[in-house]
C-alpha cells in the first residue's frame, strides 16, 4: 500500500514537472530535471513513461492539425502550378516589351543628343555675337587711329587714343587682341612725339635761314606801329586834353610788356586745357625758342648775348637724351620678347667669331671644346651689347655740336649710359621678370645673362674712352653703374625662382587625393609625391649653371615649403578624421621626401641640412607610428627629448582627429578588449594633451 501511495503521489509532481519545461525557458530546465532525480528511486522511470504519453498525445494533436490543413495545402499546390503557366507567358511579354522599349529610346537619345549639340551651338553664336558686337567699336576705333596716323592728324590720334584707353579698352581687356593694342600705343605716341620734334627741329632751321628777312621785317612792322600809336595818342591827348605822355611809356617798351602779357596769358590758357604732358612741353619749347631765335647769331656784329641760346640747348639736350632713353626702352622690350632664354647654339668656327665679334666674351674652357658647343648666355646679351653702343653713337651725335671739351663730352656719354643702365635697362629687365610666361628656366638663363652683361660694362668704359680720348685714370671719370643694375635684377629674379618653384610644388600638392579612412597603406609613395620629386631632381639639374648659393638657397626652400604644405594638409580644419592606415601611408611619402633630401639634389649643402627641413613631420610621423606617448609626456621640455620638435597642439589636433575616425569605425569596438584599451588609451592622451596645452597657454 506504501508503495501504491508512493506512486499516486509522484504522478501529480510529474505533471508539473511537465507543464513546466513546456512553460519555462529552456536557461530553468536544468533545475527542473535535477527534480526528477532527487525523488524516489522509481521516480525516474515512471518520469520516463508519463513523458511518453505526453508525447504521444502532442503527436496526436499534431496529426489531427495537419489532416485538417491537408486539402487547404493541396488546393494552393494546385493554383500555384495553374499560375506557373501564366507567369511564363508575362515573363515572355515583359522581355519583349522592354526590348521594344529599348529599340525605341535609342532613336530618342540620339534625337535629345542632337537637340542638345544644336542648342550648345546656338548659345555659343549667340555668345559670339555678342562678344564680336562689344569688339566692333574697339576695332572701328583703333582703324580709324591708324587713319588720322596716316594722314597725320596727330592731335586727333592722341584724343582718339584717350578714348581707346579710358572708354573702349576696359570693356574688352580680356581679350589677346586688345593687349597687343594696348602695347602698341606707348608705341604710336613714341612716333608722334619723335615727328613733332623732327617738325620743330624743322621749323627752327627754317626760321634760322630767313632770319635776316624776318628781322628786316620785324623792324618794319615796329616803326609803323610805333607811329601809328605816336599818332593815335596826340589824336587822343587833343580830343580829351591830356598830356602826352601821361600813361605812356617807351612804345617798345610798352608793346614789350604787353607781349609779354600776352605770352603768359596764353601759356597759363594752355596749361588749363591741356592734359597731356607731351602737348605742354611741346607748346612751350616752340614758344621758347620762337622768342630766342629773334636773337641774332654772334657772327653778325649786333652784340647780343648768347648764353640763352646755349642753355636752351642743354635743355634740349636732356629732353633729346630723355627720348632717347624712352626710345631705347622700347629697343629693350622687342629684344627680350624675340629671345629665347636657351644658350647660344654654335656648329662651326665662322658661328662662334660672329658672336664674338657683337660681344666681347672670353672663357678658354669654350675655346677648347669641339663644335658643335653652346654660349652660357643667349641671343639677347650680344644685341643689347650693340644697343647700348648704338646710344652711346646717337647720345654723342647731339653733343658734339655743343663746343664742348672732351671731358665734358666724355662725362655727358658716361652719365647717359649710367641712366640707360640703372633705369630703362633695369626697369625692363624687372618688368621681364616679373611676367607670368617666364618659367624657371627662363629666370635661370636671365641671371647667366645678367652676371655676362656685368662684366662687359668695362668693355663699354672703354669703348667711351676711345670715341673722346679721355683716360679712364682721370680723377673725375664717371664709372658706368652695371654692378648695382644687373645685381638688382639678379636678386629680383632669384626672388621670382623661389616663389615660382613654391608655387610649382602647391600645384602638384594640391592633385594629392589621400583616402584618409584606408585601413591599410598602399605599400608604395603617393603618385603625384613621386612626380613631384622628379620634377624638383630635374629643375635642380638646371640650376647647376647658377652660383652656388642661389641653387643652394632655392633647394633648403622647396624643401622647407614641401615640409610645411604637408604638415597643413595633415591639420587642415576641414579634414575631420584620420585613420592609422592613412597616417601609415603618409609616413611613405615623407620618407620618400627624407631620401631626396638626402641624395644631395644640389652639390655644396653640408650633412643634413636638407634632412632638417622635415625633422618636424618625421618627428610627428614616429611619435604616432611607435605610439610612445609615455615618453613623450614624459620628456615634454627636456633638451634632450626624442619628440622636441613635436607641439602639443599639433599632436592633440591629429590625434582627435583619429579617435573620431577610432568611434566611427570601431562599432564593436565594445565587445573587443584591443580595440577598448586603445580608445581608452587614446582618450587618457588627449586628456593629458589638453591639459599640458591649457597649462602653457595659461603660463603664457
Amino acid at each position: 500500500m506504501a508503495e501504491n501511495g508512493d506512486g499516486l503521489g509522484t504522478v501529480p509532481e510529474h505533471e508539473r514537472i511537465l507543464q513546466e519545461i513546456e512553460s519555462t525557458d529552456t536557461a530553468c530546465v536544468g533545475p527542473t530535471l535535477r527534480s526528477v532525480y532527487d525523488d524516489q528511486p522509481n521516480a525516474h522511470k515512471k518520469f520516463m513513461e508519463k513523458l511518453d504519453a505526453c508525447i504521444r498525445n502532442h503527436d496526436k494533436e499534431i496529426e489531427k492539425m495537419c489532416n485538417f490543413h491537408h486539402q487547404g495545402f493541396v488546393d494552393a499546390i494546385t493554383e500555384l502550378l495553374k499560375v506557373r503557366t501564366d507567369a511564363e507567358k508575362l515573363k515572355v511579354q515583359v522581355t519583349d516589351t522592354n526590348r521594344r522599349f529599348q529599340d525605341a529610346g535609342k532613336e530618342v537619345i540620339v534625337q535629345t543628343e542632337d537637340i542638345i549639340r544644336c542648342r550648345i551651338q546656338q548659345r555659343n553664336i549667340t555668345t559670339v555675337v555678342e562678344k564680336l558686337q562689344l569688339c566692333l567699336p574697339v576695332l572701328e576705333m583703333y582703324s580709324k587711329l591708324k587713319e588720322q596716323m596716316s594722314a597725320k592728324r596727330y592731335y586727333s590720334a592722341l584724343k582718339t587714343m584717350e578714348q581707346l584707353e579710358n572708354v573702349f579698352f576696359p570693356r574688352v581687356s580680356q581679350y589677346r587682341f586688345c593687349q597687343l593694342m594696348i602695347e602698341n600705343l606707348p608705341k604710336l605716341r613714341e612716333d608722334i612725339k619723335e615727328i613733332s620734334m623732327s617738325d620743330l627741329k624743322d621749323f627752327l632751321e627754317s626760321i634760322r635761314k630767313h632770319s635776316d628777312k624776318i628781322g628786316e621785317t620785324a623792324m618794319k612792322q615796329a616803326q609803323q606801329q610805333k607811329i601809328f600809336n605816336v599818332a593815335l595818342q596826340k589824336q587822343n591827348n587833343v580830343k580829351f586834353g591830356k598830356n602826352v605822355y601821361i600813361n605812356d611809356r617807351i612804345p617798345e617798351e610798352r608793346n614789350e610788356v604787353e607781349l609779354k602779357r600776352g605770352f603768359e596769358e596764353e601759356d597759363e590758357n594752355e596749361e588749363e586745357g591741356d592734359e597731356e604732358t607731351f602737348e605742354n612741353y611741346y607748346r612751350k619749347q616752340r614758344k621758347k625758342q620762337a622768342r630766342l631765335v629773334l636773337q641774332p647769331q654772334s657772327n653778325m656784329g649786333y652784340g647780343f648775348p648768347v648764353n640763352r641760346l646755349f642753355d636752351l640747348l642743354f635743355e634740349i639736350r636732356d629732353q633729346y637724351n630723355e627720348t632717347l632713353l624712352k626710345k631705347w626702352a622700347g629697343v629693350f622690350r622687342d629684344i627680350f620678347e624675340e629671345d629665347n632664354y636657351s644658350p647660344i647654339p654654335i656648329v662651326n668656327e665662322e658661328e662662334y667669331k660672329v658672336v664674338i665679334s657683337k660681344f666681347p666674351f672670353q672663357d678658354p674652357d669654350l675655346e677648347k671644346q669641339s663644335f658643335p658647343k653652346k654660349f652660357p648666355m643667349s641671343q639677347s646679351v650680344p644685341h643689347i651689347y650693340i644697343q647700348v653702343k648704338e646710344f652711346i653713337y646717337a647720345s654723342l651725335k647731339f653733343s658734339e655740336s655743343l663746343h664742348r671739351s672732351s671731358t665734358e663730352i666724355d662725362d655727358m656719354l658716361r652719365k647717359s649710359t649710367n641712366l640707360l643702365l640703372t633705369r630703362t635697362l633695369s626697369s625692363c629687365l624687372l618688368n621681364l621678370i616679373r611676367k607670368p610666361h617666364i618659367g624657371l628656366t627662363e629666370l635661370v638663363q636671365i641671371i647667366i645673362n645678367t652676371t655676362h652683361l656685368e662684366q662687359a660694362c668695362k668693355y663699354l668704359e672703354d669703348f667711351i674712352t676711345n670715341i673722346t680720348n679721355i683716360s679712364q685714370e682721370t680723377v673725375h671719370t664717371t664709372r658706368l653703374y652695371g654692378l648695382s643694375t644687373f645685381k638688382d635684377a639678379r636678386h629680383a629674379a632669384e626672388g621670382e625662382i623661389y616663389t615660382k618653384l613654391n608655387q610649382k610644388i602647391d600645384e602638384f600638392v594640391q592633385l594629392a587625393d589621400y583616402d584618409w579612412t584606408m585601413s591599410e597603406p598602399d605599400g608604395r609613395a603617393s603618385g603625384y609625391l613621386m612626380d613631384l620629386i622628379n620634377f624638383l631632381r630635374s629643375i635642380f639639374q638646371v640650376f647647376t649653371h647658377l652660383p652656388g648659393k642661389v641653387a643652394q638657397t632655392a633647394c633648403m626652400s622647396a624643401c622647407q615649403h614641401l615640409s610645411t604644405s604637408l604638415m597643413q594638409m595633415l591639420l587642415d580644419s576641414e579634414l575631420k578624421q584620420i585613420s592609422m592606415g592613412a597616417v601609415q601611408q603618409f609616413n611613405l611619402d615623407v620618407i620618400q621626401c627624407e631620401l631626396f633630401a638626402s641624395s644631395e639634389p644640389v652639390p655644396g649643402l653640408q650633412g643634413d641640412t636638407l634632412q632638417l627641413a622635415f625633422i618636424d613631420l618625421r618627428q610627428l610621423l614616429d611619435l604616432f607610428m611607435v605610439w610612445d606617448w609615455s615618453t613623450y609626456l614624459a620628456d615634454y621640455g627636456q633638451p634632450a627629448s626624442k619628440y622636441l620638435r613635436v607641439n602639443p597642439n599639433t599632436a592633440l589636433t591629429l590625434l582627435e582627429k583619429m579617435k573620431d575616425t577610432s568611434k566611427k569605425n570601431n562599432i564593436f569596438a565594445q565587445f573587443r578588449k584591443n580595440d577598448r584599451d586603445k580608445q581608452k588609451l587614446i582618450e587618457t592622451v588627449v586628456k593629458q594633451l589638453r591639459s599640458l596645452v591649457n597649462g602653457m597657454s595659461q603660463h603664457t
